[in-house]
């Protein structure tokens, strides 16, 4: 099995007319207290170390003292806006603020405290790309998730998904659920192939998705969710939007075909098309919305969306692909074949 990996890094695109009136009508655009600009106006970082004392991707922000109060007050009001619609909520303080440079978007995670009991809840401030936009919008419509999401210009404003971290979890699964449900992890990970599949999300290789462990009677479940949704139908080769073909996915991949058979992965990929058709029924105007203002937007080379086609024409034995202009048009005829069609293997 061949494991393909993404190249350069991926540009960002800008929110156009008909996206942002999009985002507008979908309450999905605000006002937000601060913009992402203001985050970078920092004095210095520090490194953050992980629990086995090693340097993470993230380091912590310092701000000058005399600037620090302020920033923190408006990113505890940017937090009020995302999760209760700007509405006060007493005793919240910021206890941290970290940045992540090496990402598309270079996120600022925000650690907001109750300070009453000393819970705390994340948030992220990044910098807005459509094609994160538009993996937002589609992972809201297809996936089981609902997603919290705002957008101010050049500013996104994004809700945390709880979770481990996909290379984290699997190096140990037990560690975090006690003794490891093999069907389960293998099934929850044959549909989260299949849901990155029809809605060509790419780019998920393990640190880039989420576990989540969830303790049910005598048993345990598992959840992935995606967190990195800048590479929303993006990328020319098809087999990037299929997490099992990502070297860093190999050990999910074992774990599959020891526990589960090809007979019954195929049967998990019909289950999670038809759970995709309900939830289509449910947003049906809203799909067709956001499909036709995509269609009409540009977030890939025009390379990429002509290999795409020819792959996608050859996949679905159907040429119309060709015809496609852009990754907008070419994600509406594929999630309309994915539907009719049964599934079949990408061997591309």
């Amino acid at each position: 099995m061949e494991f393909n990996a993404i190249g350069a890094k991926k540009a960002l695109y800008k929110v156009g007319p008909a996206l942002e009136d999009f985002l507008k009508r979908n309450g999905r655009s605000a006002r937000s207290p601060i913009a992402y600009p203001e985050l970078l106006r920092y004095e210095g970082l520090m490194p953050v170390r992980g629990a086995d004392g090693r340097e993470t991707l993230w380091s912590h922000v310092l701000f000058r003292p005399h600037e620090q109060a302020e920033i923190h007050a408006r990113l505890v009001e940017a937090y009020q806006l995302l999760v209760a619609d700007g509405r006060p909520i007493e005793h919240l303080s910021v206890a941290g603020v970290d940045l992540c440079p090496y990402g598309n978007s270079q996120p600022f995670r925000v650690k907001i405290l109750n300070r009453i009991n000393d819970n705390h809840d994340y948030f992220y401030v990044k910098r807005t790309d459509a094609s994160r936009v538009y993996g937002l919008e589609l992972e809201h419509l297809l996936s089981p998730y609902r997603m919290n999401y705002l957008v101010d210009g050049e500013t996104l404003l994004e809700e945390h998904i709880i979770g481990v971290p996909g290379d984290t979890f699997i190096v140990d699964p037990s560690r975090f659920g006690g003794a490891v449900n093999m069907v389960r992890l293998s099934k929850e990970f044959v549909k989260f192939n299949e849901r990155c599949f029809v809605r060509l999300l790419g780019d998920m290789r393990a640190y880039n998705f989420v576990v989540d462990v969830i303790h049910d009677l005598d048993q345990v479940q598992y959840r992935i969710r995606a967190i990195d949704l800048d590479q929303q139908s993006h990328e020319g080769r098809l087999r990037i939007y299929l997490p099992q073909f990502y070297k860093e996915n190999l050990s999910y991949v074992r774990f599959a075909q020891q526990a589960i058979g090809l007979e019954t992965a195929r049967q998990y990929r019909i289950e999670e098309r038809s759970l995709i058709r309900r939830r289509i029924k449910l947003a049906q105007e809203t799909l067709d919305e956001l499909l036709e203002v995509m269609a009409s937007d540009e977030i890939a080379p025009a390379a990429n969306a002509a290999q795409l086609a020819a792959e996608l024409a050859s996949h679905h034995r159907d040429p119309g692909f060709t015809a496609c202009r852009g990754m907008g048009e070419l994600l509406a005829r594929h999630i309309q074949r994915c539907l009719l069609d049964e599934p079949r293997t990408v061997t591309a």
